[in-house]
């Protein structure tokens, strides 16, 4: 393979993140370029076609399907990382419901790919690969917040292909520098797609503030309790982490969640105080997973510890956020 095209030049980070244009990415990107300045060169990868991702002379974007051995293995000898975020996923449950076999490949395949890739092209990485709190399924029905010890017992095909890949790659301990795997709960934001609940239902508020949709909001399960943050806070302990991985035990498993119950009804109501209108409530069935689990809340005391990191931007904000991120896509 050719050596090299891109040398350190005093750089401090060489970052590689896969999923580079997905919701998560582009959030990721434009933080670590606020927080490094110019110690950062990063080599932006996915599937798409980069669309949405900030143009900046520090970002290299780069084609890459994550399944593909060969590909993703130039990738790396190429850019030589030394620290990656991994984001690469099929992340929409009902999807991966629909398409268990692509979920698995891409989700758990892909992973391994990456892993070998660097087990033999940069085994001096640290690596943060972005798990998923869905993979705790069974162990919420405690009805306690959850910590990084509870028992991974996923309950969907998304979950059970992220648990695998969790626990594959914190079995990759002796073969690369340092890794951490992360394990978000829900985050949210300007840009997320409307298959997720909070865009859900701010996108239908904004289609009927404009006039264009009958003023009838459809809902699937209000009662379930959940944790959200802030895809910007999120993206904050992402870096946070790669700051300070150099304590944080190779192989370590952490939560990113507020700790803050918050019943998907509440949040309606939320949003509903921010609209223009008025509208009625209708269930549709379509919109209720079989999968789903009352109450589902993180314990973040140890990400708290080990980097100081809390979520900081205020609820009110991000659902205002989000409301009006739909209202201009209305227009």
């Amino acid at each position: 393979m050719a050596k090299s095209a891109y040398t350190n030049n005093g750089l401090q980070m060489k970052l590689l993140v896969t999923g580079a244009d997905g919701f998560v990415g582009r959030y990721l990107i434009e933080e670590a370029l606020r927080h490094y300045g110019n110690s950062v060169q990063i080599f932006a990868t996915s599937l798409g076609s980069g669309k949405g991702l900030l143009h900046d002379d520090r970002v290299v974007f780069h084609k890459l399907n994550i399944v593909d051995g060969r590909a993703v293995e130039s990738a790396i000898v190429e850019f030589q990382p030394t620290h990656i975020v991994h984001l690469a996923a099929i992340s929409h449950v009902p999807t991966a419901a629909k398409n268990p076999k692509t979920v698995w490949q891409v989700n758990v395949m892909g992973t391994l790919v990456l892993l070998e890739a660097l087990r033999k092209f940069a085994p001096d990485v640290t690596l943060l690969n972005i798990s998923s709190s869905e993979i705790y399924g069974e162990s919420f029905l405690s009805g306690n917040p959850v910590d990084e010890t509870a028992l991974l017992q996923p309950r969907n095909a998304y979950a059970k292909s992220k648990a695998a890949a969790d626990v594959m790659v914190r079995q990759f301990t002796g073969d690369i520098k340092k890794n951490i795997c992360a394990r978000p709960f829900n985050h949210i934001g300007p840009g997320q797609s409307a298959d997720f609940v909070v865009s859900a239902f701010a996108s239908q508020i904004a289609t009927i503030e404009k006039g264009n949709h009958l003023p009838e909001l459809r809902v699937g399960n209000l009662e379930a309790l959940r944790d959200f943050c802030d895809v910007r806070d999120v993206v904050r302990a992402y870096l946070a982490l790669l700051d300070h991985s150099e304590k944080i035990d190779n192989g370590a498993a952490i939560n990113i969640c507020s700790g803050k119950p918050r019943s998907v009804r509440s949040i309606l109501n939320d949003l509903t105080a921010l609209s223009s209108v008025s509208f009625s409530v209708k269930q549709d069935e379509n919109r209720i997973r079989s999968s789903d689990i009352p109450f589902a809340i993180g314990c973040g005391q140890k990400i708290k510890a080990l980097t100081g990191w809390s979520p900081q931007i205020s609820w009110e904000v991000t659902l205002r956020d989000i409301l009006n991120y739909w209202r201009t896509q209305s227009e």
